[in-house]
């Protein structure tokens, strides 16, 4: 296993620190839906048989001597062999040995914000204990969720049934508030319900002072998803994710917040300019992508020419 390093960023008062999920091979037409491949390929690397590589980074906020937690990646403890195959696995959770390396346990967690209850954000909610029953793997932590991303869960439809896992919450539902469309976790940190991705679907403002960043989840996968049609074939509700980019895009662009991101492989934060075309500020990962640029993503960000 390689030497974990973890990656953080100083936000006013906020330190954000990504912590090892689980890194994944997926169909990179699955995440780009309706744009061509002839489009897409020009901005983000795939393998010869059109493979992208998603990380699944939870991300903690530490503020004001508490730890908060956006979203939990997978358990790969829990996953069967075929799981590991269809999810395209390349990693195993890592989520205790970085809290380890923080002085952190699990237990230490005081928040989990949930953007939403997909296989791939939810899985690390729960894990296997010593007698291999299923428990809360944040018991001290209130966990929060949209109303309605809570209640699909629950009542599943035959397109969901495969990511909303009974697993993942039936364990961790006396920890869970739910809240409708706006939810102030603290004044500085804040919850939206946009729907699109999944009809529940939130997105994650943090404030400090006249400065904003926000984490538009699985709204923008990545970097190059920055145009509102540019939605995944994964999105149950893709009109509303149009919609909901319109709006969020526009006030983001014009008002310089920084984005930070969950899957992308490259970037951990970035702020566009004010229409969206070029990146004028950012963070890179820390560690190397797995999957680089090439010379066919001519597009690819000024910065990696």
């Amino acid at each position: 296993m390689t030497e974990l390093a973890l990656q953080e960023y100083q936000f006013g008062d906020m330190k954000l620190i990504w912590l090892r999920g689980v890194d994944k091979m997926t169909d990179a037409g699955t995440l780009f839906g309706p744009v061509p491949k002839v489009v897409w390929s020009r901005y983000y690397p795939t393998t010869e048989e059109n493979m992208m590589v998603e990380l699944t980074d939870q991300i903690l906020i530490q503020y004001k001597n508490k730890n908060y937690l956006i979203d939990a990646s997978f358990n790969t403890a829990k996953l069967s062999d075929k799981q590991r195959r269809n999810l395209g696995i390349l990693s195993e959770s890592r989520i205790e040995e970085s809290l380890e390396l923080l002085g952190l346990t699990p237990e230490d967690i005081s928040y989990v914000l949930m953007t939403h209850m997909h296989h791939d954000h939810s899985g690390g909610l729960t894990k296997l204990n010593e007698n291999y029953q299923l428990v809360s793997t944040f018991p001290n932590a209130k966990i929060f969720v949209n109303d309605i991303e809570w209640y699909e869960m629950m009542n599943p439809n035959n397109r969901t049934k495969g990511t909303y896992l009974r697993e993942n919450w039936e364990p961790i539902q006396h920890q869970v508030e739910t809240f409708t469309e706006y939810l102030n976790v603290i004044p500085e940190i804040q919850m939206v319900h946009t729907g699109g991705h999944s009809n529940g679907h939130s997105i994650i403002l943090l404030k400090q002072g006249n400065e904003t960043m926000i984490h538009m989840a699985d709204l923008l996968l990545t970097h190059a998803h920055r145009k509102p049609v540019w939605g995944a074939a994964v999105d149950d509700y893709p009109m509303c994710s149009v919609i909901a980019k319109e709006k969020w895009l526009k006030e983001a662009f014009e008002n310089h917040y920084k984005f930070f991101f969950y899957h992308d492989q490259f970037f951990a934060v970035v702020e566009f300019d004010h229409e969206g075309k070029e990146i004028v500020d950012y963070v890179k990962r820390i560690r190397e992508p797995r999957l680089p640029f090439t010379d066919k993503q001519d597009r690819k960000p000024v910065l990696y020419h």
